[in-house]
């Protein structure tokens, strides 16, 4: 079973920049399209960003565009979250997640991923 691992949280004053990180396991990270999702106290958990096996595909949420790049290593089993010009509102728990393995397609939606991580506070004061 694939397992994510996030890194790279914490907290940031507004206008600054934190780069998260996913590492996952298993033989199966360079064949599925990976996503980064954010949740924030009280709300549903809204799409973020994807991107997909060769990053011939990437998307980005509207509130993000502009400010967030995602990015990954195959051979390194990572994708990453450059988030910069952080404002309060980006305050969340972000969470990395996996596309079922060997579909070249990317989603916006949650239901889509089929593998998640633990999640990684990120925290933007005013």
């Amino acid at each position: 079973q694939v397992q994510l691992v996030e890194s790279g949280g914490g907290l940031v004053q507004a206008g600054g920049s934190l780069r998260l990180s996913c590492t996952t396991s298993g033989s199966t990270f360079s064949r599925s399209a990976m996503a980064w999702f954010r949740q924030a106290p009280g709300k549903q958990r809204d799409f973020v960003a994807a991107i997909s096996q060769t990053a011939a595909a990437i998307d980005y949420a509207d509130s993000v565009r502009g400010r967030f790049t995602i990015s990954r290593e195959n051979a390194k089993n990572t994708v990453y979250l450059q988030m910069d010009s952080l404002k309060p509102d980006d305050t969340a728990v972000y969470y990395c997640a996996a596309g079922p393995p060997g579909v070249s397609k990317i989603s916006t939606g949650d239901w889509y991923y089929v593998a998640w991580g633990q999640g990684a506070q990120v925290t933007v004061s005013s």
